[in-house]
């Protein structure tokens, strides 16, 4: 395998990355299979830092689609900071939430970062995570459909939300999917499908934030050149623009399961490829 990433290459994990960052499939799972495909070498440090550094399309997919939300989030934080009145406020507390929410992610990611682009960027890993987070999916939507009250994003608490950030951090291991993750957990604490889903987006910000600044400094420039990483991004921000209103609008109607068929036969077609050596595992 090679370890470069053509124009081309990155015209094609940018489309991978955008439609599968904020789906159920696991976008870095779907990444490190794409670019064994390509006959990249994906245990490479430069090639981890690419897969994160693309995400940025995706945040700012994110910003601007919730802006409105973001900016009434924003507001009712820097307001409740003076002024006791404004912290009784749903925004308020949601917003803390949604910080608090997102701590998790960053202490884990911190600390198991030599694991995550080590050892667990491997097919193998991604296949059976593709597989056993499907069965996880089906108990939550089941945990969902037993109960007789949901909650709301308003209603959700700090331990509600701290649960689902802490559910987050199993995202690291590629092939169990960010989003897969904290909808999941969402509908373990009582949250409605849509307001997991919207939760999963906001916790989405500082995490793929955090990822992608602090691999800026594996980048090399004879593996992936700054062009290359613009285009990536770039596509991967007009792609993911139009997932995240695709997919709030399918969770509205249908349950997450709607994606365990997909992660089971790619998880299996993908064991297969690596089975009969086509595909190699880093």
């Amino acid at each position: 395998m090679s370890g470069g990433i053509s124009a081309l290459d990155s015209v094609i994990l940018g489309v991978v990355e955008g439609v599968t960052e904020f789906l159920p499939v696991s976008s870095t799972g779907h990444l490190t299979a794409a670019e064994g495909l390509l006959g990249i070498q994906v245990d490479n440090p430069a090639v981890t830092a690419y897969t994160a550094i693309i995400q940025f399309g995706a945040i700012v997919a994110t910003f601007l689609y919730f802006r409105a939300d973001f900016v009434r989030l924003a507001t009712a934080w820097v307001g409740g900071l003076t002024s006791p009145e404004r912290r009784r406020e749903p925004d308020y507390r949601f917003a803390w939430a949604v910080i608090a929410g997102s701590v998790p992610i960053v202490v884990v990611g911190l600390a198991a970062k030599g694991l995550v682009s080590g050892p667990l960027r491997n097919l193998w890993v991604v296949a059976g995570a593709l597989i056993v987070w499907s069965l996880v999916m089906y108990l939550a939507e089941a945990s969902a459909a037993a109960r007789t009250r949901q909650y709301t994003e308003e209603e959700l608490t700090l331990r509600q939300v701290l649960v689902i950030g802490l559910f987050q951090c199993v995202a690291l291991v590629p092939g169990v999917s960010r989003s897969g993750a904290t909808i999941s957990a969402g509908l373990f604490q009582g949250a409605t499908r849509v307001t997991a889903t919207r939760l999963s987006f906001f916790l989405a910000i500082p995490a793929l934030t955090g990822a992608g600044v602090y691999e800026l400094k594996d980048i090399d420039t004879s593996t992936v050149g700054w062009g290359t990483l613009g285009i990536g991004t770039l596509i991967s921000f007009i792609v993911a623009y139009a997932s995240i209103a695709w997919l709030l609008r399918l969770v509205a109607k249908h349950p997450i399961t709607v994606f365990i068929a997909y992660r089971v036969l790619a998880g299996v077609t993908l064991a297969a490829l690596l089975g009969a050596g086509i595909l190699s595992p880093k």
